[in-house]
């Protein structure tokens, strides 16, 4: 069992006008952006960056292909200066500096002509009442996923995430109003993150912890960025309860399925993710149990070191087959106690990125029972 601190993260962030306390609210923001929007590829010649008259720290960017005059936003702009002299003149270094911006513009516009050569990059731009905003610049075959239409795919089958099945998680499973200081719904411009759960048809079973009944709500997350920020994701787990400042507690069985923006993604998400959910929203709890229960009775007849050795490294075997006989008061014998324990061993890893490496190879152990 461990703790997932995702939507913690996004809680503590996310401003005031990046919460939403419905699916449908949110929905209707990414579909006005994504109306607004045209992406288009182009040569990187064609781009030009410009200082603003009568604003000292201000730059525009003309593009022979637009019919307007495009804004930089924060993040395209980092983007435009890692394309035009990667690892050169990163973003952070025209930010910090006191260089008058008509000279940065000069150096973008060598770079753009002089550093890299002729190639073709792909830009998103969006229209607003400010004007023509130069949101994203990405290589030519970026596959762009949509926000709206992950967005629409929720709302298609979990409605409005706050009066259904699945929603918004209450308060230690308590069932809860929902406003912006404790939503899980989250977007910006630049991305999205949706926290929803099953609190009500809880998954009971015998011989949780320690011999004693317990019971599993079931979780998702679904996040994306369409210029570019992270990649598309799913995160399915197990949890106990979801606490006021939005940290999942007693969290177990996490799988993740990632999709990079490559050439291929938008097909990807409708081929491995949208079923997914679709599964996940229709699908009854009986499966997970049945996995559980197959997990308890299947003995690790292999030597124990060897197989932990082998799926977690040489290294973490001691330590997760220790954290066992601590937890539970005897050894590991099936392929169940291999799960608990590894998860147990991930609350003590620091980095994210490992922590959940580790509950994932923990998770795939389930098949083995199969």
């Amino acid at each position: 069992m461990t703790e997932l601190m995702q939507a913690h993260r996004q809680w503590m962030s996310r401003a005031p006008d990046e919460r939403f306390t419905d699916l449908l609210d949110m929905q209707d923001f990414k579909r006005r952006i994504r109306h607004a929007s045209n992406s288009s590829v182009l040569s990187s010649r064609a781009l030009t960056v410009l200082p603003v008259e009568d604003d000292a720290r201000g730059l525009r960017v003309t593009a022979r292909t637009e019919d307007s005059v495009l804004t930089p936003t924060h993040w395209s702009f980092g983007q435009l200066c890692s394309f035009a002299s990667p690892g050169n003149s990163p973003a952070s270094y025209f930010r910090d500096t006191n260089m008058p911006v008509p000279m940065i513009a000069d150096c973008l516009n060598y770079n753009l002509r002089f550093t890299r050569g002729v190639e073709d990059i792909g830009i998103l731009s969006t229209m607003n009442d400010d004007g023509v905003e130069l949101r994203s610049v990405n290589g030519p075959n970026y596959g762009r996923v949509y926000d709206a239409d992950v967005v629409d795919a929720l709302v298609d089958r979990f409605g409005d995430g706050i009066t259904g099945q699945w929603r918004v998680p209450g308060e230690f499973g308590q069932r809860v109003a929902i406003t912006k200081a404790n939503t899980t719904l989250f977007a910006s411009d630049r991305d999205m993150f949706v926290f929803l759960a099953d609190e009500e048809n809880r998954i009971e079973f015998p011989n949780r912890r320690a011999g004693r009944m317990g019971s599993f709500a079931r979780g998702f997350f679904v996040g994306n960025s369409e210029v570019g920020k992270s990649s598309l994701f799913a995160g399915f787990f197990l949890f106990d309860y979801v606490c006021c400042n939005r940290i999942i507690w007693g969290a177990d069985q996490y799988t993740e399925v990632r999709i990079r923006h490559t050439k291929g993604a938008p097909d990807r998400w409708l081929e491995e993710v949208t079923p997914v959910l679709q599964e996940y929203a229709e699908g009854s709890a009986k499966p997970v149990v049945q996995a559980i229960e197959d997990a308890r009775s299947k003995r690790i007849d292999d030597d124990l070191s060897a197989f932990l050795a082998k799926r977690f490294g040489k290294q973490m075997a001691p330590a997760i087959a220790a954290i066992h006989e601590t937890e539970e008061g005897r050894p590991i014998e099936t392929l169940w106690d291999v799960t608990v324990a590894a998860t147990a061993h991930a609350r003590s890893v620091r980095n994210t990125d490992k922590r959940l490496e580790i509950e994932r190879t923990a998770g795939e152990l389930l098949k083995l029972a199969a």
